[in-house]
């Protein structure tokens, strides 16, 4: 399917829908084009097809499945659903994206990825930091360097996401509507939780997921959590090669800013990763490196120059040449599931559930 441009259909285009995913697809017409979309709200529905030159419009995902044929289908919907859509979407054999995470408990995960085995397609999970340009870079730099060992043995990984403005105007051309919103079945919570504990997981999983993703994409292995600072402000964790790595949450919060970053430490420099905004437009993070050979020679931090293409962007283009062949996706449904079992080790430590 290489070079071909890829019919895609979209299930449900509401604001995530809009903002971070179909405004992009939409500005890659030499790649793409999307064919049809389902969604539960009909004035929405039409206005958003209008827009955007959609000419197919169905009210239920199970209406558009039995008539369209496509190559890929983009549900960004509501985790704690993903496992009533994702089984029956997968049975038309058709690429799935969703959004992270995978799903809102341990066993609703396993489960999709169990139907996603059977059906013999894949499902690719919205990890979009994996698809900034210099989240991209820093990991290319990175696997340079271990392989040389030009800076000496990775040493350390610290990635830090207080919470900020993560919108950054990015529903500034969201389509609204007044229709009303549907009372939608939703997945199963989790059977091994009380009520309290549920919703801390959840809240976790929701909102720092991206980060327990973003460090075993850093790091190159799977890792364990060793420690939950009580406070809530630290989460500890060894990789299978015993790198120490550590997710700083809530150590202070800002109000119009986003400041998340990553440190990837060796034993003489460093890369350094910033990444902006989620909805921010049109910007990618920025990448330090800084080496120091020793022997009297003088240290260098440099700072390669990126495109101007944000990670939402780049994601589209790299579910599209996933679809085509072209590359793999930059996170399964798989190992999305191992995000799941971290975060539920976390809780383990920090609640005693």
């Amino acid at each position: 399917m290489s070079q071909k441009k890829v019919r895609l259909a979209f299930a449900g285009v509401g604001g995530m829908g809009q903002a971070a995913h179909l405004r992009n697809y939409a500005t890659l017409p030499d790649d793409c084009e999307v064919v049809a979309l389902a969604e539960l709200k009909p004035k929405l529905a039409q206005a958003v097809a209008q827009r955007y030159n959609i000419p197919k419009v169905y009210a239920t995902i199970e209406e558009m499945l039995a008539v369209e044929k496509v190559d890929g289908i983009v549900a960004s919907q509501p985790f704690w659903r993903h496992g009533i859509l994702v089984p029956a979407i997968v049975k038309s054999g058709v690429p799935v994206f969703t959004e992270k995470p995978i799903a809102a408990s341990l066993a609703v995960g396993e489960r999709i990825v169990e139907s996603v085995a059977k059906s013999g397609t894949w499902h690719m999970v919205g990890y979009h930091k994996r698809s900034d340009p210099a989240s991209e870079f820093a990991k290319k730099t990175v696997n340079e360097l271990k392989a040389s060992g030009e800076l000496g043995k990775l040493k350390y990984i610290r990635i830090s996401m207080p919470p900020g403005d993560w919108v950054a105007n990015g529903w500034t051309q969201n389509i609204g509507s007044d229709d009303p919103t549907p009372n939608l079945e939703i997945d199963p919570k989790p059977a091994d939780m009380d009520e309290a504990t549920a919703k801390e997981y959840e809240a976790f999983v929701n909102y720092y997921i991206h980060q327990v993703n973003l460090m075993r994409f850093l790091l190159g292995e799977s890792y364990k959590v060793t420690y939950a600072d009580p406070a809530q402000v630290l989460f500890v964790a060894h990789s299978e090669s015993g790198v120490p790595c550590t997710l700083e949450m809530a150590a202070y919060s800002t109000t119009l800013d986003w400041q998340e970053t990553a440190l990837i430490a060796f034993e003489r420099g460093y890369v350094k990763l910033s990444l902006p905004a989620p909805l921010a437009f049109n910007r990618a993070g920025t990448v330090e490196i800084m080496k120091d050979p020793g022997n009297g020679v003088t240290p260098v931090i440099s700072q390669p120059q990126l495109p101007w293409v944000h990670a939402m962007r780049n994601q589209a283009l790299n579910f599209i040449k996933a679809i085509r062949g072209e590359a793999p996706p930059p996170c399964v449904a798989a190992e999305a599931l191992e995000d799941l079992r971290v975060a539920r080790e976390y809780i383990r430590l920090l609640k005693g559930v």
